[in-house]
């Protein structure tokens, strides 16, 4: 037996970790970008000095010393799990370098485009700096709204397509409705929510619940309609009732199709989330793009879709974690 198998784990040490090429050019592309920034004085536009010049150099200089010391402290310890998501990634840190840089050229350093309409990157510096407070307080209470319409419209979506799936006496009344109202856009019924509902609130709320039990309903239904007659035969020659049928057979079942569903819902409620904040609440990320579009604070407005598409990327990847540990059998086959 050779002397490495009878290595102690405490003293083998894993094997150096050759770091890519692609890696070392996004250290070395994000250190050009952070020296462009400095070195290349900005172009006079306007008659206002332009603000948090300073705060977004150091901004670009701290992200391009952090990639750089992670990747020196992935190679000199040896830790492959440090250096495999930049690894993964290092093509996409040099595109996002040389997109900052045409970003910053265009508009900071040679202002070819249009003032205020597209804003160099120190503006999104100073939107984030000088209006943390009133983006933080759309962002909780588009969560609050999102949160009350999804988990009511996905309870609701639920309990209906388990109900018309396994009740055919059922399907028969419902299915009709559902093909006649389901396709319409909840965005349409607004001005009957905001008829029928005491508040815009509890009309965004509706209109989120309504876009999320569609596709839920639909998914669950096919689900629950789909289940192996034989899974039925053979729990009930072991005695099962029908409500252990529903609960332990049905339902189980279901469940990859019930997942597309909150899948579709929770996308169809953010296109909702947006159009109802539009129209009536006095704070949220819709009704935040529609105030800073009225005063032309441009930047503000790419803030505030940046902040949207990371909360709506990080909810989606919340559910499908929740999907791949709830369906362990199934891990993977649904990709995102």
């Amino acid at each position: 037996m050779s002397s490495e198998t009878l290595a102690s784990p405490l003293t083998r040490r894993d094997p150096p970790v050759r770091l890519s090429a692609t890696l070392l050019l996004a250290a070395a592309a994000w250190w050009g970008l952070a020296a462009l920034m400095i070195l290349w004085p900005d172009k006079p536009v306007g008659f206002a000095a332009p603000r948090f010049v300073t705060e977004t150099h150091q901004v670009f200089v701290v992200l391009a010393a952090a990639l750089s010391l992670t990747v020196l402290a992935g190679r000199l310890l040896a830790l492959p799990r440090l250096l495999a998501p930049l690894l993964r990634g290092a093509r996409w840190l040099v595109a996002m370098a040389l997109l900052f840089a045409v970003w910053e050229m265009v508009t900071a350093k040679l202002a070819l485009l249009p003032v205020p309409f597209f804003a160099p990157p120190r503006a999104l510096v100073e939107a984030y700096a000088t209006d943390w407070y009133r983006l933080g307080d759309s962002v909780l209470n588009s969560m609050r709204l999102l949160a009350l319409g999804f988990v009511f419209g996905s309870l609701s979506g639920f309990v209906t397509g388990v109900a018309i799936g396994w009740s055919r006496g059922l399907g028969y009344w419902v299915h009709p409705v559902l093909r006649f109202l389901g396709p319409v856009p909840s965005t349409a019924l607004l001005p009957l929510a905001l008829y029928f509902f005491p508040s815009s609130f509890s009309a965004a709320v509706f209109l989120i619940a309504l876009a999320t039990w569609f596709p839920v309903t639909v998914l669950t239904w096919s689900g629950v309609a789909s289940v192996d007659q034989r899974y039925y035969d053979v729990a009930r020659t072991l005695g099962a009732s029908t409500l252990f049928l529903v609960l332990r057979v049905a339902i189980p079942a279901s469940l990859p199709q019930v997942f597309v569903g909150l899948f579709m819902g929770l996308g169809a409620s953010f296109s909702v989330l947006v159009a109802a904040e539009m129209m009536g609440v006095k704070s949220g990320l819709g009704w935040y793009l529609q105030w800073a579009q009225g005063w032309a604070a441009y930047a503000n407005m790419y803030g505030a879709l940046i902040v949207m598409a990371l909360l709506f990327s990080s909810l989606i990847t919340l559910l499908f974690a929740v999907r791949d540990r709830s369906l362990a059998w199934q891990r993977g086959t649904v990709k995102w």
